[in-house]
């Protein structure tokens, strides 16, 4: 899996030309944030609307699909549910990262710009969330880029660590 990085801004997101963008949403978070919030404000308010009528609840396990198209450069939206903030852990993360790396492939999508779960409350370090990405992947094939949306210095910090990791496994 090659990872690259965007900053969270809309001007930034509008510049990707993948077909899908995934993002997370709490079920105690309201209005959402994080990229969640962005592409509310592009549609208008539609994630906020979904809330509102109990279509969306935010709860681990759950999936939406919302069109896009033609507010965004993105064909599909994805959101998940996260559960609560306060019960955000290790393994929510675990849990919800597997939801979402096996829907993609479910899509057959292989490359997708990505707010990794929990990261826009900083629930889970951006190290932390890329180690357990890679090994959530395992090498596989049927994800070949993730743009993943992390502010300037958490890019930093995962290439960082990521470059740290590779001189260890290369010394062992």
């Amino acid at each position: 899996m090659d990872l690259r990085f965007s900053t969270p801004e809309l001007r930034k997101l509008d510049l990707l030309g993948t077909e899908i963008i995934v993002s997370s949403i709490a079920s105690d978070e309201r209005p959402p944030h994080g990229v969640t919030g962005l592409l509310d404000f592009r549609l208008a308010g539609r994630i906020s609307r979904l809330i509102q009528a109990g279509f969306l609840t935010g709860k681990v396990g759950e999936v939406l699909l919302i069109p896009g198209k033609p507010k965004l450069p993105f064909d599909k939206i994805l959101l998940f549910g996260i559960g609560k903030r306060s019960d955000f852990n290790d393994p929510v993360y675990r849990t919800v990262l597997n939801k979402i790396l096996r829907t993609l492939e479910g899509l057959r999508a292989r490359t997708a710009v990505v707010e990794l779960p929990g990261r826009h409350f900083d629930a889970i370090s951006p190290e932390r969330a890329a180690d357990i990405l890679l090994e959530s992947t395992g090498g596989q094939k049927e994800h070949d880029v993730w743009t993943l949306i992390e502010p300037a210095e958490a890019q930093r910090a995962i290439t960082q660590h990521m470059i740290q990791e590779r001189r260890r496994v290369r010394r062992e």
